[in-house]
């Protein structure tokens, strides 16, 4: 395992429990059994807060931890942009300029890569519940 994930993963500033939220959702991977619940509370179509709490292997830890950092002040059309395309990520081919920002995808691009496409189903968990929460 790459400590990369591990440090990623290791960072849980937003693990928490947003108990005024506007927005949430629970999901559960089928395939392994990953449960991921995310609260958010949405003013303006900007996303001012967001709480996770998971049961999970640390790939989905990962990838819920840089989830949680960057849509914080992220508008939900930006974020909605970003949630569609998330399963490109793991094409060897994919250009993620054309469709987003490249400094939006810095710390992302360590983890969403054909290299991860094991894990695939793991690292989109949140992306999936982050959607299922904004009903994007």
């Amino acid at each position: 395992m790459d400590l990369k994930i591990l440090e990623i993963a290791s960072n849980t500033e937003n693990h928490k429990v947003v108990k005024n939220y506007t927005h949430q959702a629970k999901n559960k991977n089928p395939i392994c059994g990953d449960e991921m619940q995310i609260s958010l509370v949405v003013k303006e179509n900007i996303i001012e807060d967001m709480g996770y709490q998971c049961r999970s292997c640390v790939y989905c830890q990962a990838s819920v931890s840089l989830l949680s950092r960057w849509v914080v002040q992220a508008s939900v059309e930006k974020i909605s942009t970003f949630v569609s395309n998330s399963e490109l990520f793991f094409e060897k081919n994919f250009d993620q300029t054309k469709k987003i920002n490249i400094k939006d995808l810095k710390d992302f691009k360590k983890i969403l890569n054909p290299e991860n496409i094991s894990r695939k189903e793991c690292l989109l968990l949140p992306f999936k519940t982050l959607s299922r929460a904004l009903n994007l």
